[in-house]
Parts: structure tokens; C-alpha cells; sequence
């Protein structure tokens, strides 16, 4: 079976960085958002979606690619983010938006993963922003686990 990683990453390179550590760990073919249409997830088994957050949500073109695909059936999918805050599940449930328009796309979302970024959004930038240094080596371990954990239950969807 075929896995697929879609992500943005606009500022600062953090959610790249997570992506590509999940891409190694379920062999997964990695897109950014750019690169993807709205018939290539009709080709995989699991997809991944992931982006910053912006204004407590991911990415608007990620958002905007979700509502622009075909309803999918049989298809695994996870999210993932980074941030400047932290997710406190009930005050920032990031995951929320997106979630939902992939549950309304047919997709049974299997695992969810949020990890701190860099952000250098508005006073911020005058300290050199919040964060600095993530997502470090920490989060990255964490990203591979959570990884792994796709792959060791997913056996029937991963190679």
C-alpha cells in the first residue's frame, strides 16, 4: 500500500522538517501543497496532511485542497502542525478544521501529532521570535514515533 505526505511550510521550514521525518518512517512520497491535485490522493491508501497554524487553524490553501476533493472511501489520513502555542485540546484544538473536512471527504482519521515551531508573528519578531530552535531534536523523535505507531497499526494499509 502507498502513503503520501502533503504539507505547506511557509515561514520558517518547521513543518518541512517534520514532514520529512514522517516521510522516511512510512516510506511515504512527500508534496508540498503546490505540487498536489485534487485526483492524487484517489492513488494512495494513507495521506498525511499538514501545515503551521494560522490563526488556530492550518494553512488556508490546505483547507481550500480539502474542500476541493472528490469523496474519498477507504482512505486512512492524519494530520499533523506546528506552532507557536502549544494545542490545549478544548481552548486550541487546532486539528478541529481540518478534521472535520476530511471526516466530511470520507476519510477515518487514524492519528493526530502538533509539535512547537519557531514563530516570529507580529511583537515577536522583535525578540527574535518564540520557540527558537524548534521543532528540535525532541520533537523530531517525537514525530518519528508517532510515525512509527501509523506504521506498526497500519499494517494492513503500509507496506
Amino acid at each position: 500500500m502507498k502513503a503520501l505526505i502533503i504539507y505547506i511550510s511557509v515561514h520558517h521550514g518547521n513543518t518541512e522538517r517534520v514532514a520529512k521525518v514522517m516521510a522516511n518512517i512510512l516510506d511515504a512520497d512527500l508534496l508540498q501543497m503546490k505540487q498536489v491535485d485534487a485526483s492524487m490522493p484517489e492513488q494512495y491508501d494513507l495521506i498525511g496532511f499538514g501545515s503551521g497554524i494560522y490563526f488556530g487553524k492550518h494553512h488556508k490553501s490546505l483547507l481550500d485542497f480539502v474542500d476541493m476533493l472528490p469523496m474519498l472511501r477507504n482512505k486512512k489520513a492524519f494530520i499533523f502542525s506546528t506552532s507557536g502555542l502549544r494545542k490545549i485540546q478544548f481552548i486550541h484544538n487546532f486539528d478541529k478544521p481540518l478534521k472535520e473536512k476530511l471526516q466530511r471527504k470520507g476519510f477515518d482519521i487514524i492519528g493526530e501529532f502538533s509539535c512547537r515551531g519557531l514563530d516570529t508573528y507580529r511583537v515577536t519578531k522583535l525578540v527574535g521570535g518564540v520557540n527558537k530552535g524548534r521543532p528540535n531534536a525532541e520533537d523530531l523523535k517525537q514525530a518519528e514515533d508517532f510515525a512509527s505507531g501509523l506504521k506498526n497499526s497500519g499494517a494492513s494499509y503500509l507496506n
